[in-house]
């Protein structure tokens, strides 16, 4: 049942409780638990980051072909190749996590993905081991989106799950923050390594060092995750609500919960990958700029995306999940071709800039409450698996070959601004997420409220058993 205004609105399909509270003597996280929840999802997307926006130099040494474009295709193709294995590492890791616990599957998540950047970082070039070169880079990449298909999703639910009733969607948004530092840090590290060296030592051993200092990443946040603690809320629905029926039963009775979700992912994986890790190799290729100016572009951009982040987050503790991911997705609509039309136009270093400053604070502002909003969709007992499963599906379908169906789009039209109707396209789906969106965050506050003025946890209230 869904309250507004007083009134209960029936529902298709049985709706989780609210999360319970956190009343535990540790009302405020601590700065380690959150950073063991960050640190992975951070790990993961600056390794997929930096993959992007090395793309050029890596179809160079390990998918030589005819013509440029075509190795340019066969490198963003073994990019969107670790996408297929993220259901299969999703569900997996997912039941793991809802079984197992949040803290041993995120430990096991990380060293999988260390392992994978390991093999890319020293990966001999195609001139060197011939085709078994390129086979590396696929079975890395393989490697990669088994492990992440379940980081997103257990690593949301620790968050979630540990914050303040009246704060989740302000650590939920820490989950993006990991993202985007990351991607920050992935541009950073590509614009030294393209400004900093001659392309003949980037090609010989420049374009590794970026994958180098992922592999420190990979050791902290094992030795981080290594003291976790288990949510509060899981136990407890370990011991109140033990997990019945497998997937059919999930996909039964949160179908609506999985549907908003697989919307709200399809818009942020596809702004994602175009806005945040394409836009570099499409200044380069279409709009002719140097590739090292478009990082430079690109870092500004990520860096206006990292501060509104948590500011749109923490919005969406006050007003709700909806309106802000409703705002985000009509500016999307409004402001995209405008955007691309006038880079087209004036293809320099700082038209770039402010287009991507512009277009990453929008990106910005729908990021902000999604992990939260997507994490109350479902109860405790299946929260890992329900968002892996939506979440995963997602970025396999629309965000992992993003740059592959950019790519060719633009070659079939003829027209660079494909790349724009590309993100209008998850827009749309995006906003009509957005609006069958089943709203907590009242409920949230509410429970919070009634707890601190009694001093207890209500025992309505006592697990998210959904």
């Amino acid at each position: 049942m869904v309250p507004a205004r007083g009134r209960a609105i029936p529902s298709a399909e049985p709706m989780p409780a609210p999360l319970a509270p956190d009343t535990h003597p540790r009302t405020e996280p601590r700065l380690r638990q959150v950073a063991a929840a960050v640190i992975g999802n951070a790990l993961e997307w600056y390794d997929f980051v930096v993959y992007g926006f090395l793309t050029v130099i890596i179809s160079r040494l390990f998918f030589p072909a005819q013509s440029e474009y075509a190795s340019l295709l066969l490198t963003m193709a073994a990019f969107g190749v670790g996408f297929f294995m993220r259901p299969v590492g999703g569900v997996v890791l997912g039941v793991f996590a809802d079984r197992a616990g949040r803290k041993a599957a995120l430990q096991l998540i990380i060293g999988l993905m260390t392992l994978s950047i390991a093999i890319i970082a020293f990966a001999p070039p195609y001139t060197a081991i011939g085709v078994a070169a390129p086979l590396l880079v696929v079975f890395a990449r393989l490697l990669q989106g088994f492990a992440t298909g379940g980081e997103f999703a257990a690593a949301t639910a620790f968050l979630v799950e540990i914050a303040p009733a009246h704060r989740r969607g302000l650590y939920g948004s820490l989950q993006m923050v990991g993202q985007s530092v990351a991607a920050l840090s992935g541009a950073l590290a590509g614009a030294l390594v393209t400004r900093g060296l001659a392309p003949e030592e980037v090609d010989s051993w420049g374009w590794r060092l970026p994958f180098g200092f992922g592999l420190i990443i990979g050791p902290v946040g094992l030795y981080v995750r290594r003291y976790l603690e288990e949510t509060e809320a899981f136990v407890q629905s370990r011991s109140l609500a033990p997990s019945r029926g497998g997937l059919g039963t999930l996909l039964a009775e949160h179908s609506r919960g999985l549907a908003v979700t697989f919307g709200l992912v399809i818009c942020g994986t596809i702004s994602y990958y175009v806005i945040l890790v394409y836009m570099p190799t499409f200044a380069n290729t279409q709009l002719g700029m140097p590739l090292g100016d478009a990082f430079v572009g690109q870092v500004i951009g990520l860096a206006c995306m990292t501060a509104v982040i948590p500011m749109s987050g923490a919005l969406s503790d006050r007003v709700g999940r909806r309106p802000v991911l409703i705002v985000a997705t009509v500016a999307y609509l409004l402001l995209l071709h405008p955007m691309f039309e006038w880079v087209r136009r004036r293809p320099d270093a700082s038209t770039f800039a402010i287009v991507q400053c512009a277009l990453c604070s929008i990106v910005g502002v729908f990021f902000g409450p999604t992990s939260t909003a997507i994490a109350e969709q479902f109860p405790t007992r299946v929260r890992s698996t329900g968002l892996a499963i939506a979440y995963n599906l997602a970025v396999m379908l629309f965000g992992g070959f993003a740059q592959l169906i950019v790519t060719w789009l633009i070659r079939a039209t003829g027209s660079p601004l494909a790349a724009a109707y590309y993100v209008m396209f998850g827009a749309v789906v995006g906003f009509v997420a957005a609006v069958f969106l089943v709203e907590r965050h009242r409920d949230e506050l509410a429970a919070a409220g009634a707890t601190r003025g009694s001093g207890r946890r209500p025992a309505s209230r006592a697990a998210d058993a959904g």
